[in-house]
Formats: structure tokens, sequence, C-alpha cells
């Protein structure tokens, strides 16, 4: 491969989509390199951080992990000496919800991929190469990117229905009703959704990725690829000597940690 020309990876679940997208990028921009195709959302957030590619194609809707939630570990792990690459969302989602990617300025491309969309979507990603290239820019993932990427995953977050009042969890062979205004926080634990109040823990089977949509986005904020915490549960925030940044809770001892992608939320620190 030519390391001046642009490398991609494209991750998309159907096969016919995933050629038909990668023949028509072939005939846009014969110069990108596709370095990878994956078919769900684990193997393009590994293949990714291995491969390093300028530009990503990410299928929303993927087994394993959606595109978005495949973007934010990418962002999370990415190395600190290189530029983040450019990432365009290839979606079914409908109007409603694409006027989330418009407001926070992430590139799409709506299936089923129609050319002159596409077209303009490369375009686009020829002008920020054709930049990234005179400016030699280097360093980790701007922090303007991160703020994008986190504030899509509010915007789409507050698409879906009314805010969950009551989780069904338990402990041992009980089932219990908690209040969603009790949970401090929430963590992924194997199988597993661990349901932290004041005093208690519980389980769920319900994924985090699938329970987050059905939380108040104002209420609750994922700090992490596996940790969502209630606002009004923190006490503070505090920088460590490797400048990771670590919540204080008001009704529990434990700390915890908010990874890069995250930290945008904690501008004042």
């Amino acid at each position: 491969m030519n390391p001046a020309n642009p490398r991609a990876l494209i991750a998309e679940d159907e096969p016919l989509l995933a050629q038909a997208l990668q023949q028509s990028l072939g005939r846009l921009w014969p110069q990108l390199q596709l370095q990878a195709s994956v078919a769900d959302g684990i193997s393009a957030a590994q293949q990714a951080l291995e491969l390093l590619p300028d530009m990503l194609f990410l299928d929303i809707r993927m087994p394993g992990q959606s595109g978005l939630e495949a973007a934010a570990e990418i962002a999370d792990a990415w190395p600190d000496d290189r530029p983040l690459p450019a990432i365009v969302f290839v979606t079914a989602y409908d109007q409603y919800a694409l006027a989330a990617f418009e407001a926070c300025a992430m590139d799409y491309v709506l299936k089923p991929v129609q050319a002159a969309r596409l077209a303009q979507t490369v375009q686009r990603l020829q002008q920020q190469w054709q930049q990234r290239q005179q400016t030699q820019a280097a360093g980790g993932p701007p922090q303007a990117q991160l703020e994008q990427l986190l504030r899509l995953q509010q915007q789409l977050q507050a698409t879906g229905s009314a805010p969950l009042q009551i989780v069904q969890a338990s402990v041992g062979s009980q089932i219990h009703m908690v209040r969603v205004q009790d949970i401090v926080y929430l963590e992924a634990a194997d199988k597993y959704l661990r349901v932290l109040t004041a005093q208690q823990e519980y389980l769920l089977r319900t994924p985090l990725r699938e329970l987050l949509p059905q939380l108040d986005a104002q209420q609750f904020w994922q700090i992490h690829r596996g940790t969502v915490v209630r606002v009004d549960a923190i006490a503070s925030v505090q920088r460590d000597e490797a400048a990771r940044l670590w919540l204080a809770l008001r009704s529990r001892p434990e700390k915890l940690a908010v990874s890069r992608l995250y930290a945008t939320r904690f501008k004042a620190m």
C-alpha cells in the first residue's frame, strides 16, 4: 500500500451492502485503500485499533455492538500520537434521528446508499484529508471531535420513548422493583448489569446498550463503555497524576473511572 494514500475500514453486517459500498468508494475515490471489511461492531473496534485507518464507515446496527458503540470504544483507546479517523455512519435511521447526525456535524449516508449522497460524503472526506496532509496534524482525538461523538450519543438516546421509572432487578431468587431515582450507578459485568443503590446491589439481565435509551439522558450520564451514573449522585471529580478522571459518589465508597470520550462532560476539570 502507498502510505501517502488514505486508508479505510468498512463495518457492515450485510455482505452485499458492504460490497456495493466498497465498489462505489472505489469509483468515487480510486486512491482510497480498503484495509479491512468486517461484519460486526466488536471486530470493527478491534481492527480499527490494530490497523489505525484514516477513515471509518460504520453501520449503526450491527451484531455484538453498534457502530456508535464501536466508535466510542475506538475514540477511547485511540493512540495519543495519531489523529482520530474521520467517521461516517451508514444508517437506516428515520428522518427524526438523522437530525441528530446533522446537529452534531457527524457525517452519515442513509441506506440504501445513493450515489449522489455518497459522492458528497467523499468530497468532504477528500477535503479533510487534504487539510490533514497540509498541516501534518498529530496528537490524539481532538476535543471537538470527541464532543461531537458524545453529543451524537446523547441526541440518539433522546429519540427513545418516555424514561423508565422502575426496573425489575433480582437479588438471589427475589425480584425487586427498584425505583430509577434510587439508582446510584449501573455497571456492565459479564452477562449481567449491576444496579447499585446507596445500600443494595441488584442484577439485571438486560444489556446496558438496551437499557440506556430508556433512561433520562439528563439524569444518567454514561462515563465509560460499561458504566452509567446518576448525575446528582456524583459528589466530586478528581484528576490523578496520569490526567485520568475519577468520580467520588455521595452515598457509596467506590470511585468510578471516566474514560477519555466521556471526560468531555467535565469541562471545568
